[in-house]
């Protein structure tokens, strides 16, 4: 970085940060939100799913849903070590958070953070056995992709680095959801596939976040998002119809 040119101005022109002392209060607030609502989501999606491991169709479905617990914990606890650079308490951090706390299923539609922690909204609600919980990993497995593609641009290069490593693995996840559904569609009920479809699809929708410009346009100045929420969410969209369209199954029409 140029002597002569302030950490905004270069973050702004597309550099990148290596070191916690060298990023200003603000992206440093901005990113430690970035971290914590991984983390967060990372660990209540987990935790959400151990109930679920025994309700597998088989002790192969079981295997891979325990080893889906095992790898999203260890993938929180790799962004968790990059927090622990700027004074997380990473020993303590899981202690403080009721990880399987959720709303009533039927609860409405809420953008809004748990009260508890900075999981992202999609994790308020609650798993209702073996098909639904296929249906709504592929359907956040994809949104995930989707998701790491931006964040592994982060300008913070450590984390950058730490999601890239994070993307195969949750790419592997989706991949095994998928492959789940297209054995339910063959065996299963469709109505009920399409029900808990269209239960899960809004509110993955709104795990991208609102469009608020202002904000996009702030993270974006220090290199922290290079893709708007609106544009994200777009993409998903497209890629999970065509998906659904493939297995045979319908997803909601455009609002």
């Amino acid at each position: 970085m140029n002597d002569e040119m302030s950490i905004e101005s270069y973050l702004a022109a597309g550099g990148v940060l290596s070191n916690p002392s060298n990023v200003p209060p603000r992206y440093r607030a901005e990113l430690m939100t970035i971290m914590a609502s991984f983390v967060d989501s990372a660990l209540a999606g987990a935790a959400g799913f151990v109930d679920i491991i025994n309700e597998g169709p088989g002790i192969k479905s079981r295997m891979a849903a325990a080893r889906i617990v095992l790898e999203k914990t260890a993938n929180a606890d790799r962004v968790l070590q990059v927090m622990g650079d700027f004074g997380a308490n990473t020993e303590r951090y899981v202690d403080h958070h009721p990880w399987t706390a959720r709303l009533d299923r039927d609860a409405g539609l809420d953008q809004s953070r748990s009260k508890h922690d900075r999981r992202l909204a999609v994790f308020n609600y609650p798993l209702e056995g073996w098909a639904d919980a296929v249906v709504m990993n592929l359907l956040m497995g994809r949104a995930v992709a989707v998701q790491l593609a931006e964040l592994s641009m982060i300008s913070y290069q450590p984390l950058a680095e730490a999601f890239r490593s994070i993307q195969p693995v949750e790419a592997h996840h989706a991949r095994l959801a998928h492959e789940g559904l297209a054995r339910l569609v063959q065996e299963g009920d469709i109505s009920m596939l399409t029900e808990s479809i269209h239960y899960w699809w809004p509110r993955v929708a709104i795990s991208f976040g609102t469009d608020a410009s202002d904000k996009f346009v702030t993270l974006s100045a220090l290199g922290l998002r290079h893709r708007s929420n609106s544009d994200l969410r777009t993409r998903w969209q497209s890629e999970m119809r065509g998906i659904l369209r493939e297995l045979g199954l319908d997803a909601p029409e455009p609002a």
